[in-house]
This record gives structure tokens, sequence and C-alpha cells, in this order.
């Protein structure tokens, strides 16, 4: 427990000292919010790579691959699929016209683009991105309490404060370059995690043992592509939520704020290929530790419920007690704390920006000088912490049957939804406006909660919506709104490229 601890206050102190040292560094809001848009491609790629991902990866797809086996991989195959259109198809787009509008926040890019002459457009992207984040946010502060307590014994509720309190002492101290440092640190700790454990624990397997032949014994459909029962139009609907995922990757505020933060195109050339790499090695190593933690883990446990019940997330935690030796559990406890913290540090930064800059500084007070809205900035970012924090323990204690893959989701594509169609039209088409815009950003926003809630309960087809989930459809419709929106109000003179 010692070499636990020793680790970890190594870890934590690393994070600190990136913190101090960002503060160097901080000279205005541009610094703050966006690195100075100076920072370099292996810092950019790490860091969008590794706020992606969160708690979700770590704790939530390695828990899928042992509950559904194979078929986890659809995932792996839209997020690589997401993140190859989003560097390859569109940021360079994206950089090369925030740097023209001198954006440093997302609605800051989406206003200089439509010439937007009032503050609709700007309000209702702040308070859509705000609302959840903090969803979001409380999603990884609940997986930051879960982990202290698988991994070192904590109370859940004293895991998520300590976890709290370490993330914002760093923000607080250095903005988006600390971030944005840490997360390179945090990425490859979690890199070379997750590349290990599916090594080390398919060596552990007795050579005479056929592990295809025993997970079939576990459950006939673990190596079937399509699931349960083969293919069929429920499993197809799985699958095709599987894959929905990697859309979260074309246009997410807290991504393309990287996109805006590095020095030049030619570095997103470069990062390209570093965070597609990345993307296929860290989750195809997280469904594979899943299907090797469902052999190991079972065959020796006779109480299966155990390890999978709540979505099987506590698989990867009990894989690396079972095959890893003791001296490098703390390691573990690191990687998967990288994960929350890596995505926690740059969502707030992401919300409290939108809030102090689009809501306080360009609405209601454009006189502020650099200095008071740093101060504004720093406070934001505590109350939508706080706020965060409160909801991570209400959920906790009304709902303790949930599971994280599903909750983080909700998040995702509640800002994926109403953000990235909006984003992929200002990029590819110049028939899009701003009502079109806000028609999009409206229907993604309000669609999230009714797919989810709303479309699952419908007798019959209701099944359907909840293994597709929520994000897919919500997407789909976003991007219609705002084609057929753009139509319609569209001007004679304006020009429609299609």
């Amino acid at each position: 427990m010692i070499l636990k601890y020793t680790i970890l206050f190594l870890y934590f102190s690393i994070l600190f000292l990136i913190g101090y040292f960002a503060t160097k560094r901080i000279r205005n809001t541009k610094d703050y919010y966006v690195g100075g848009k100076n920072l370099g491609y292996w810092v950019v790629a790490f860091s969008a790579r590794a706020t992606g991902e969160s708690a979700w990866l770590l704790l939530g797809l390695t828990g899928l691959g042992a509950m559904v086996g194979v078929s986890a991989f659809w995932v792996v195959l839209g997020e690589v699929l997401g993140v190859t259109v989003s560097w390859f198809f569109m940021a360079e787009r994206f950089k090369k016209l925030s740097d023209k509008y001198n954006s440093i926040t997302i609605p800051d890019y989406l206003v200089s683009h439509f010439k937007s002459t009032s503050h609709t457009l700007r309000i209702v992207a702040a308070t859509a991105l705000s609302l959840f984040v903090v969803i979001y946010v409380s999603a990884q502060i609940d997986a930051t309490g879960s982990a202290f307590e698988t991994f070192l014994g904590w109370n859940y509720f004293t895991g998520a404060i300590v976890g709290f309190i370490i993330v914002l002492t760093y923000i607080f101290s250095g903005g988006f370059v600390a971030v944005a440092w840490s997360d390179l640190f945090q990425g490859l700790i979690m890199l070379l995690g997750l590349v290990a454990l599916p090594i080390v624990a398919y060596f552990s397997i007795s050579s005479s043992v056929s592990v295809s032949d025993e997970l079939l014994k576990l459950d006939p459909s673990f190596l079937n592509i399509w699931g349960e029962g083969g293919f069929n139009m429920v499993n197809l609907f799985t699958i095709l939520g599987f894959t929905f995922i990697g859309l979260g990757f074309m246009g997410s505020p807290q991504l393309f704020i990287r996109f805006m933060s590095i020095k030049s195109t030619a570095e997103i050339k470069k990062g390209r290929w570093v965070a597609i790499i990345f993307t296929l090695l860290t989750d195809s190593c997280a469904v594979l530790i899943g299907i090797f933690g469902r052999y190991l883990l079972t065959s020796v446990d006779a109480d299966v419920e155990a390890i999978l019940g709540n979505g099987a997330q506590n698989v990867l935690p009990l894989l690396v007690e079972r095959v890893m030796p003791l001296t490098l559990i703390g390691i573990y406890i690191a990687a998967v704390l990288s994960a929350i913290m890596s995505t926690i540090d740059s969502l707030l930064v992401v919300a409290s920006s939108a809030i102090s800059r689009d809501y306080y500084q360009q609405i209601f007070k454009p006189n502020k000088t650099e200095r008071e809205l740093a101060k504004t900035s720093r406070l934001i970012t505590l109350v939508l912490a706080i706020l965060a924090l409160l909801i991570a323990i209400i959920v906790a204690v009304s709902v303790p049957g949930r599971t994280i893959f599903w909750f983080v989701i909700f998040g995702w594509s509640g800002i994926a939804a109403t953000f990235c169609p909006t984003i992929i039209l200002s990029l590819f088409w110049k028939g899009f406006n701003e009502k079109g815009a806000l028609a999009s950003m409206i229907a993604g926003f309000i669609s999230v909660p009714i797919f989810k809630f709303g479309m699952t309960s419908i007798e019959g087809i209701g099944i359907f919506f909840e293994k597709v989930g929520e994000l897919g459809p919500s997407f789909i419709l976003a991007m219609s709104v705002g084609v057929i929106v753009s139509l319609i109000s569209r001007t004679k003179t304006q020009k429609i490229d299609y």
C-alpha cells in the first residue's frame, strides 16, 4: 500500500509542477484559453486523444469488452474513423478559419464565421456547451470516486472530492497550457498501461489452454462480431450505436479547441498520425483487456456477478491485481486517474472560457481588463466544478447501479450532437447560414434527452432506439435541420455551394 501511495504522490507532484511552470507562460486570456496558439503537434495530439477518451476508455470500454466480447471492436472502428476524418479533413480548414477570425473559443468562431450581429448564437452555443460539460465532468468525477474506491479501498465520496481538488489546483495555476502539457504526460501513462496489460495477460495464460474455446463455453456469442444471436436488426442497431460514438470527434469543442491551439497547419499534418495510432492502440487494447479479463477472472472466480456486474467496469483493476506485479499497480491507478483528469481539466477550461468570454466579456462587460477577466475565469471554473461535483454525488446516491460507459456517453453525445453538425456544415458548405446553425444546435441539444429517455420508451420500436443510442439519431436530425433551415432562410444573393 505504501508503494501505491508513493507512486501516486510522484504522479500528482508532476501535475502540480506542470501547473507551476505553466503559470510562467500565461500573460493574457489567449494564453489561458488556447496556449497562445503556439503548441506543438505532440502536445496537441496527445492532449486531444487523452481528452477524448476519459474514464470511458479505461473503465467503460474495457468493461464493454468483458460484457460483449469482440463486437466491442465496432467502437474501435467508429473512433478511428472519427479521429481520421477530424484530423485529415477538418483540422486544417478549422485552424485556418479560426486564425483568420482570431477566435479563442468555439462560440467566437461561430459568431465570426456567420458575421452575427446579435448575441443569440453566442448565447445558445455557450449555454449548450456549459450544460453538457457539467454533465460530462460529473461523470468523470463519479469515475474518480470509483477508481479510488476500487484501487485503494477509499470511501467513494472521499475519492471524488480529492480528485476534484487536485484537478482544480493545476487548472487554476496554468490554464490551457497546464491542461495540454499534463495531457501529454497523462496520455503517455494511459498508452503504456493499456498496451502492456493485454500482453502480460496473454502470456499469463497457460499455453495448453485454448482461450477461444474457454470463452465460447462461458458465452457462445462472445467471439461473434455481430453479438448474441448473430446478424439481426437489433444487433445491427447495437453495432450502429457503437460506431456512432466516433461522430463526437468531428467537431466537439473540447477537441477542436486543440486545433486552435496548435502553432500551424504543418503541425497538424504531423500530429494526425500520432492521434490515429494512439486511438487504434489504446482502444483495441482496452477491448482486449476486457476479453482477457473475462477469461482469467471468471474462470477462477465463482462470483461472476461481482466481475460483470455494473457494466464490468471493474475488470481492469481486477485484472491488474491478478497479473501485474505489486510494484506496477500504482502505475495503473495513475493511468486510470490520468484518463479521468485529462478530460475534467479540458472540459472545465472550455466551459469556463465560454461563460467568461462569451457571456461575461462579449455581452455584459466588454471593457474588462485581461487581469479582471482571468480572475473571473477562475471563479467560473470553480463554480462549474462544484456544480459537477454535486451532480456526481447526487447521481451516486440515487442511481447506485449506474455504469460509467453510458453515463459518460450521454454527456459526450450532448456536446457532439449540438456542435459537430454545425462545425461540419460551417467548414464544407458555403450555403450554411446563421439561422441554420442556430436551428441545428437547438435541435441537437433538445434531441439528445428525447432520444435517450423518450424514444426508448415507445413500445415496439423503443428497443431499436435504446440499442442505437442517442448520438447517431440526434446527429442526423441536427444536420438535417441545419440544412433545411439554411435553404429556407437563404437570401437571393447568398451563394449555395453543394
